[in-house]
């Protein structure tokens, strides 16, 4: 049997693949020095553990000798989980979609030994069927028409190749993005949202976090109540739809209908950091007991669920990457019930949590129930809702003794920056000191486990780090870093975040164009370097490091960040032109930097007044509150609006700045609440 050689890898969802008959390589040069040697195409397959579409297919055909053989005489075989190469996957979905494909995964592209693509899809059944050609007739197509047309190969190799070189150059912009512009594109994104069951179109309906923060800005800064309405309905969807785990806390990456009943079950880190940050806003916003329950949940489910081992399989200390969607092989067997178990379970309480969770006997999705509370869109009375809870850990520990979904136990710089930013910022607004404490101990964990200087590492395993930083995971922790010194005031956050930025500057800007690419100038030479502020599951780099660059100057005074910013927006700005639904981040980043509110607070880190200021300057929802903390002894950086200030008659003193102008003194934690 051909040499399958996954063994030797950490990411769990290519040792997923280590027994399959095909003589899989990881990515890398041997691969393509065979591919150069035999003259074949290569096969790209590319997927992530809690993938449902992705283990279909490779039981259906990865598992196959017949297929395998196939492959394995055609092919050099290539197989890349995506959340270890995100650049990789990056570029050859880029590519699917040129070829006027639509993007997901398993991703299937076929290269040539140069690793050009030159045709793709995704998932293929191994017969025909759903109206997609079966895998095996793909492959010796494309196995023939390498070997007998090689010009109509080429040409396909040329255009793409140029395509995708233009896509890496953004449209630039003239300067400044005007507020009106912000204000019309937020009104023509509200159009798009579900007036019924909140989130943007229909079937599948994803949660979209930084849309759904453009929308809450929107609010915040027109006060115009579509806004509110919108991302208020939505929020509370999302809470009591099946998207959400009822019983263990957190939520699925997407629902397959448009009510939020019905998940792809899989759940994944960097959805649920995102949803922690709008539970935070939403709850800052209404006030609604519902939005701070699930943000509570959440984090118990990240603290109890999500922490990965290391070598020695202790807690780690950092969050893992993700919960399968599948489990005995079947999608949402885990978390589905049916009515008689809930009946043996729950007893004389199971009429009134099955009216409230939408219990019957047929189910609601494939003869089985999945929890949801969407016909009961608020809390309960408190004794209704204690009763419920009791259910509820009733029903976890029986599911606690099912098989679980397959664990994604990596470690991602990239998605843990993003936690850790979204519990720095929830902890103050939610009086919960061991959120920040959890937050510190994950950034402790990034910085000692996945850094070498000042570089970072993408992804870590079982005390084994891999690949070379990537823009998100820059950008990420610097964010997280910027969040941990605004809650704490410690400046070896603030010193940490400008060593970072120092380094994407070195590293990854385009100095000729401004903005940054997505890998590093010593990185591995792919065949296209990209560079793009679009959002996607995650937001985009260039994206957040608008907002960091705006943070950063508010921060230190250093007219460098603002001058970087300022380009950056400029490098961008002209894709508003193209298509602005995915540059929410991007636009978000923007507004802070133009209308930036800074609270400087003058006191003692530790002091009960000063921690009362805080908590006051958290209280309301203020998407672009920059919070500096300075001691009676320090000085706010040269160009601070505030600097020069100082306490007020010997107490933590707050100043509120914008622009240029700042409040008189405030030493009443409820004067500031009402300042902001």
């Amino acid at each position: 049997m051909p040499e399958n050689r996954l063994a030797a890898e950490t990411s769990p969802y290519l040792l997923q693949h280590k027994e399959n008959p095909v003589a899989w390589y990881p990515w890398g040069e041997e691969a393509f020095a065979k591919a150069r040697a035999e003259d074949k195409p290569i096969l790209l397959s590319v997927g992530y553990a809690a993938c449902h579409w992705c283990h279909v297919m490779a039981h259906e055909s990865f598992e196959s000798e017949e297929v395998a053989a196939l492959m394995n005489d055609r092919f050099v075989n290539v197989k890349v989980d995506r959340e270890e190469r995100p650049d990789l996957d990056a570029i050859y979905q880029n590519a699917l979609a040129l070829l006027g494909e639509q993007g997901g995964w398993p991703l299937t592209m076929f290269l040539t030994p140069k690793g050009e693509p030159f045709w793709g899809g995704t998932y293929f059944p191994p017969e025909p069927r759903y109206g997609r050609p079966g895998f095996p007739q793909v492959l010796e197509g494309l196995s023939a028409a390498y070997k007998e047309k090689p010009e109509d190969v080429g040409k396909n190799v040329a255009a793409i190749q140029e395509a995708l070189e233009k896509l890496s150059a953004p449209a630039p912009g003239e300067g400044e993005i005007a507020p009106e512009l912000t204000d019309q594109i937020a009104e023509r994104i509200l159009r798009e949202f579900d007036p019924v069951n909140g989130g943007i179109g229909s079937a599948p309906k994803f949660p979209q976090p930084s849309l759904m923060k453009q929308i809450l800005r929107a609010w915040r800064r027109t006060g115009q109540p579509p806004f509110k309405s919108a991302a208020d309905l939505t929020l509370r969807k999302l809470c009591q739809g099946g998207i959400y785990d009822h019983l263990g806390g957190g939520f699925a990456r997407y629902t397959v209908d448009a009510r939020w009943l019905i998940p792809h079950f899989e759940k994944m880190l960097y959805d649920n950091a995102q949803i922690l940050d709008l539970l935070t806003w939403g709850w800052q916003d209404s006030g609604n007991p519902l939005f701070e329950q699930r943000a509570r949940e959440t984090v118990d489910w990240l603290e109890r669920e999500m922490i990965a081992k290391d070598e020695n399989g202790a807690p780690s200390g950092a969050y893992a990457a993700s919960y399968d969607a599948d489990s005995e092989g079947e999608e949402g067997r885990f978390y589905v019930w049916s009515e008689a178990e809930i009946d043996t379970l729950l007893g004389g309480d199971a009429a009134v949590f099955k009216q409230l969770y939408d219990v019957t006997p047929g189910g609601n999705w494939e003869g089985k129930t999945i929890l949801n509370r969407l016909n009961a869109p608020d809390l309960a009375e408190p004794e209704t809702e204690a009763s419920l809870a009791a259910c509820r850990k009733i029903l976890y520990e029986a599911r606690a003794k099912r098989v679980w979904p397959g664990w994604d136990d990596k470690v991602l710089a990239d998605w843990n920056g993003l936690a850790i930013a979204a519990l720095a910022r929830a902890a103050p607004v939610f009086d919960a000191p061991e959120w920040l404490s959890a937050a510190e101990r994950v950034f402790a964990f990034v910085t000692q486990k996945l850094a070498e200087g000042d570089r970072l590492f993408h992804a870590w395993r079982r005390g084994q780090r891999q690949h070379a930083a990537m823009l998100e995971d820059y950008a990420n922790m610097i964010e997280a870093a910027l969040a941990l010194f605004e809650a704490t005031g410690e400046a070896r956050y603030l010193d940490r975040a400008e060593a970072w930025t120092a380094v994407l500057d070195a590293q990854f800007r385009d100095d000729e164009n401004g903005g940054y690419f997505q890998t590093a100038a010593d990185a591995e030479n792919l065949i296209v370097r990209s560079k793009s502020a679009a959002d996607n599951a995650v937001p985009a780099g260039n994206g957040s490091m608008l907002g960091n660059l705006a943070r950063l100057y508010y921060l230190t005074g250093k007219d460098a960040y603002r001058e970087r910013a300022e380009t950056l927006v400029k490098a961008f700005s002209g894709e508003l032109n193209r298509n602005f639904f995915p540059l929410s981040t991007f636009l978000n980043g923007n507004e802070l930097l133009q209308a930036a509110v800074q609270v400087a607070i003058v006191g003692p880190g530790d002091a009960e007044r000063t921690l009362a200021l805080r908590a006051a300057a958290y209280e309301i929802c203020q998407p672009n509150l920059v919070l500096r903390i300075v001691s009676p002894e320090e000085d706010l950086p040269e160009g601070h609006p505030a600097a020069g200030k100082g306490q007020q008659d010997g107490v933590p003193t707050a100043y509120v700045c914008r622009g240029t102008t700042c409040s008189l003194p405030i030493v009443d934690p409820l004067e500031l609440a009402q300042a902001l």
